[in-house]
């Protein structure tokens, strides 16, 4: 894994960050943060600073925490001491040689983080790909996904086990197994089928599992019948691609105003079935490749009829949309039996409508599984991105397989639970709180698949005994231990153990501590994703109130000012960005859902919840680059009034990444300047954010929209959209020559503030 090059970042060598440096004391203290005590972290990104040990860590007999550079060693005695539990352990036999002057990696102060490679006795199993396609498509649909399907098997690992099925009205199960004559397993698409029924008809229940003599491998199936259907990549290129030439689309008539018969759901329950019985618990990956809604068996989401339309986000808050718990209710189990087999279920839907991702985001996030919402099969968005799951090198995510993780705390710290693509494995103990908070009543969690971006974001209560709370050395430091089980892409086992200290705070004296050690991005990203949270699990929840009346706490609790005069209210620079991030959020597709549909606000909170701090915070808050002639390309305002007739902008929303061209700017590459030899420098000008965007996109899944457009110009609103609307059409007498107006009734950012800091100083 080190080989892969580290991004430099706030995160350190521990890829870990925390809303709250320096912790509060108790548990009123830490209600009166405002800001919830949480951590993020990303479980296995790469570092070159990282050592591998080749051997296994040593555990504390009494909490089960590994040494760490924290723990207290007494040399002479050959005596460790678990800075969790205070427990004195005896090294073993082979640490005999220790010494003040001859330590072991795990107790260099420097490696707070180091990854075990666990020895074992048997070959790697192989990564294994099952795609699922969706066949209801036009013809040039069926193109455009057939061609990145051939570029994907041609990109796989030699050994990587290979299936295929594909779906409509039914679905098909493909053989491998036999190139010289194709044999295909046929589902009806419009009933709920038991594993038994599935296994039973691909022939791989109990009964027929190979003949006498034949050895049988992992869960009683032998070689031979794995190989009817997965198939070393090597072995089934050349068969999946004729297949592929012959396949058509869905072949079932379609009556006129009606949608086409998709089973989406049975193709999934199908699909977990044979990866259950061939090869439970190893790395395995179910690609579903979708083109529209499932409208047939369990886990629809609309009817055929065309004069139905698919729910919208108003059809769930009234609770008029008759399909959606039922699906959700479907998915849901489907999630549970991927998990416990250790599989992943990775999303690409490609359609101009809806496809189901508001329902199928249970089973993608809980195996945690990628997922990509683009237009169309042709998009830049879709190809590249699914280019980029197989790429290897530079461009690789590092997908891992069957992850777990395991956190330890000090005693007085309680765990309430994750925001991210994991699941609860139930494992409860003594540091469980009893406030829950997503993926919570557990210390440890199931990761069936994760890769170098995945970031989950734990939450914690403090909740002190009275004697932990008397003073002294030994009780000015807490101590968090995350270890990180994982099968790293080349299959073999690592694990992975992140120990931190961070000092206790007693803001009840002296808040300063405190307020030097808030994170505002972390913070910013900590709330949007509660936030996110809240607003599916809590019915009539008002995201925007309810962040309002936090930042004027917040602001309350940390702002310097006289009582009721709000012109004398200043912020710490360590808070003084803080309520810029929240204006943004509010204004943000994760708390405005009005204009999106509920498969794209599904799609925006799952990358929310499982990208870094420094992602998370670009989609809360897009940056702005202005390049122009008189000056080098520079991070501009992100408000209207940086818009100007001979600037070009650059702005990174995450989703999309916008060039959009002053008025002046337009007109000129319009009438060709930039080609006469003459005016170099004005092409050079129009190049920067091309290249500057290409590199943007280079380093990011899924790949972003890239929208080019003149000011003006109907595709201008992408930018628009995101800017602070500090001048619109009640203020246009004060606009700058060149600039623009945004025509809305949201108030400007200085409005919000003025706003917040009246309410902040009130008595």
């Amino acid at each position: 894994m080190a080989e892969m090059a580290a991004p430099t970042d706030a995160e350190g060598i521990d890829a870990v960050r925390m809303t709250w440096n320096a912790w509060p004391r108790s548990k009123v203290e830490a209600s009166k943060c405002v800001v919830p005590v949480a951590v993020a972290i990303s479980p296995i990104r790469p570092s070159p600073e990282i050592p591998v040990l080749p051997y296994f860590p040593l555990r504390c007999k009494s909490c089960m925490c590994t040494l760490n550079p924290y723990s207290r060693v007494d040399f002479s005695a050959k005596i460790w001491i678990c800075p969790f539990c205070f427990q004195r352990n005896h090294f073993p036999q082979h640490y005999a040689m220790i010494s003040e002057s001859n330590v072991p990696a795990e107790l260099y102060p420097q490696y707070t983080t180091v990854e075990y490679a666990l020895p074992s006795q048997s070959v790697p199993p192989p990564p294994v790909f099952l795609f699922l396609l969706d066949i209801c498509l036009i013809e040039e649909e069926m193109g455009f996904v057939k061609s990145a399907l051939r570029q994907a098997v041609g990109l796989l690992p030699d050994h990587a086990l290979v299936g295929f099925m594909s779906f409509g009205t039914q679905v098909h199960v493909h053989e491998l197994g036999f190139s010289d004559l194709s044999r295909v397993y046929v589902f009806r698409g419009t009933k709920e089928l038991t594993k038994e029924q599935i296994l039973e008809q691909l022939g791989l229940s109990a009964g027929q599992r190979g003949p006498k003599g034949v050895q049988p491998v992992q869960n009683g199936m032998t070689p031979a019948i794995i190989n009817r259907f997965l198939l070393p990549a090597s072995d089934c290129e050349y068969t999946l691609n004729l297949l592929l030439d012959e396949l058509q689309i869905d072949q079932w008539p379609v009556q006129s105003g009606n949608r086409a018969s998709r089973c989406t759901g049975v193709a999934l329950s199908v699909a977990a079935g044979l990866l259950g019985a061939c090869l439970p618990g190893t790395g395995a990956r179910i690609i579903a490749l979708v083109g529209g809604p499932c409208t047939e068996g369990p886990g629809m989401i609309v009817s055929k009829d065309l004069s139905e339309p698919v729910r919208s986000h108003k059809d769930l808050d009234k609770d008029a949309a008759p399909y959606f718990n039922k699906a959700v209710k479907f998915y849901e189990n489907i999630a549970k039996q991927l998990v416990s087999q250790g599989h992943v279920l990775d999303l690409f839907a490609s359609a101009l409508d809806q496809v189901g991702v508001a329902e199928m985001k249970v089973a993608v996030e809980k195996t945690g599984g990628l997922v990509v919402l683009a237009e169309s099969f042709g998009h830049l968005v879709f190809r590249d991105s699914f280019k980029r799951i197989f790429e290897d090198g530079e461009q690789s995510l590092g997908l891992s397989f069957n992850g777990t993780l395991d956190i330890f705390c000090s005693k007085d710290i309680k765990i309430q639970g994750i925001i991210g693509p994991c699941t609860s494995l139930e494992k409860k103990g003594p540091s469980c709180a009893d406030t829950v908070i997503g993926q919570g009543n557990t210390t440890s969690w199931k990761m069936c698949g994760l890769d170098k971006s995945t970031c989950l974001t734990v939450f914690f209560d403090i909740s002190p005994s009275d004697r932990s709370n008397a003073p002294g050395a030994a009780n000015q430091y807490l101590y968090l231990q995350f270890l990180t089980n994982y099968q790293n892409p080349q299959g073999q086992m690592r694990l992975r153990v992140t120990t931190i200290q961070r000092k206790w705070a007693d803001s009840s004296a002296n808040s300063e501590e405190l307020v030097e050690g808030f994170d505002q991005e972390t913070g910013a990203v900590v709330m949007s994703r509660l936030t996110s949270l809240k607003m599916e699990m809590e019915e009539e929840f008002d995201a925007t109130r309810w962040l309002d009346r936090s930042l004027i706490r917040l602001c309350s609790r940390f702002g310097d000012y006289r009582k009721d005069d709000s012109s004398s209210f200043t912020l710490n620079p360590s808070f003084s960005i803080f309520p810029q991030f929240m204006f943004n959020l509010r204004r943000s597709q994760f708390v405005q859902v009005f204009n999106n549909s509920p498969d794209e606000t599904a799609y925006f909170r799952m990358l929310l919840n499982r990208e870094t701090i420094t992602n998370s915070v670009v989609m809360i808050q897009p940056s702005l680059i202005s390049y122009s002639f008189n000056s080098p390309p520079a991070p501009a305002l992100l408000d209207v009034a940086s818009i100007a007739a001979d600037r070009i902008l650059l702005l990174d929303a995450y989703f999309s990444v916008v060039i959009f061209h002053g008025m002046t700017i337009a007109q000129w590459r319009n009438m060709g300047y930039q080609n006469q030899p003459e005016h170099q420098a004005f092409a050079q000008l129009l190049q920067a954010p091309q290249d500057d965007a290409q590199l943007i996109i280079r380093d990011r899944f899924p790949v972003p929209r890239l929208v080019v457009c003149d000011q003006h110009g109907s595709q201008a609103r992408f930018l628009l959209a995101k800017l602070n609307p500090s001048a619109t059409y009640n203020s246009a007498h004060e606009v700058a020559a060149g600039s623009d107006v945004i025509f809305t009734d949201d108030v400007s950012l200085q409005v919000f503030f003025e706003h917040l800091q009246r309410l902040a100083v009130q008595s």
